[in-house]
């Protein structure tokens, strides 16, 4: 074997290690690739679970927000029933309370017996002057004015209208009605709570999607750095594997360069003077010339002399034998 071709196996045993090398690193870029996928699959449905965790959330968290929000206004409104009872209290030991710290429902029961007493007094009173009853319309559309403006309040806060001139009734009325507002606060309070109750796990799911969509992101930042760093490899080694195949490819191309120019002159070798195409011109030109061509390789002296002796007789040739006996 000669160093040619021992050059050529040990390339392609190099080949053939670095072909089995880059399907083996193929194999472990695709393997990272497809891990990373699934990451990045998990990872995102993960995210949007989270996302649908987190919308139920906020709309638990806006019907918890307008359960408390009604509970704080059954809580208005008891605490403003208890500050009527309160004040009803204090009229009865002789106290009246001035300002706008006094309830709603208060102010509202007392605006309305001011208009009425001033309604009756305009109505019954004969002697008035006509300057004082001016005074007293002027007081009746301001007292009107009042009460148009304290009616919504009480409405808004579902708080009902009282007699002071009847105060125990008043009271036991008052009393009552705070008594359910302080019930619906109650009822509201723990509907609210329930919904906290229904809204504290969805906490617990949402921050345990968001940690879980961390880690598999990770694992996909991770997984991805590999396979870019196996694509590097593959990239590396395709680039030699390439290199060597060409250089097979070169020596493979040489060899038969090689045997083609050894064939050739072996078959030129071998033409005989009708196959070679350079003698054939040659004697054409020749003949067109008017030169004289001599085929089978005998010269003219040789033909004269083969003539010459042809021309001579050949001498016939005794024949021998056995004689029969010895002659005396």
């Amino acid at each position: 074997m000669d160093s040619g071709d021992e050059d050529s196996d040990d390339l392609r045993t190099r080949l053939h290690a670095m072909e089995s090398k880059l399907s083996r690193v193929r194999g472990q870029r695709d393997s990272h690739n497809d891990s990373a996928k699934r990451a990045a699959d998990q990872r995102n449905s993960a995210q949007n679970k989270r996302n649908e965790v987190q919308e139920n959330i906020t709309s638990r968290m806006e019907d918890q927000k307008k359960v408390r929000a009604q509970a704080k206004i059954h809580q208005a409104s008891r605490d403003e029933i208890q500050q009527s009872i309160r004040e009803i209290f204090s009229r009865k030991k002789g106290k009246r309370d001035q300002g706008p710290g006094k309830s709603v429902v208060i102010q509202l029961s007392e605006t309305v017996g001011e208009i009425e007493r001033i309604e009756d007094r305009i109505m019954t009173d004969g002697a008035l002057t006509l300057e004082k009853e001016n005074s007293l319309i002027k007081k009746l559309r301001s007292l009107i004015s009042r009460r148009d403006e304290l009616i919504p309040h009480v409405e808004q806060q579902r708080i009902v209208s009282i007699d002071l001139s009847d105060m125990d009734e008043s009271i036991q009325r008052l009393r009552a009605e705070a008594d359910n507002e302080h019930k619906l606060m109650l009822e509201q309070n723990s509907l609210a709570d329930e919904i906290w109750g229904e809204i504290k796990p969805l906490f617990e799911e949402r921050d345990f999607l968001r940690g879980e969509g961390d880690r598999l992101h990770a694992l996909f930042v991770e997984e991805r750095g590999k396979a870019d760093e196996a694509h590097q490899g593959v990239v590396e080694m395709l680039a030699k594997v390439n290199e060597i195949r060409s250089e097979i490819r070169s020596q493979h191309e040489e060899r038969e360069r090689l045997v083609k120019d050894h064939n050739k002159s072996v078959r030129q070798a071998l033409r005989g003077p009708d196959q070679n195409e350079e003698l054939a011109e040659s004697l054409s030109d020749k003949l067109l010339g008017g030169e004289s061509v001599t085929f089978g390789g005998i010269v003219a002296s040789d033909a004269s002399k083969n003539r010459g002796e042809k021309s001579k007789p050949k001498r016939k040739s005794r024949k021998l034998g056995t004689s029969r006996g010895r002659k005396s």
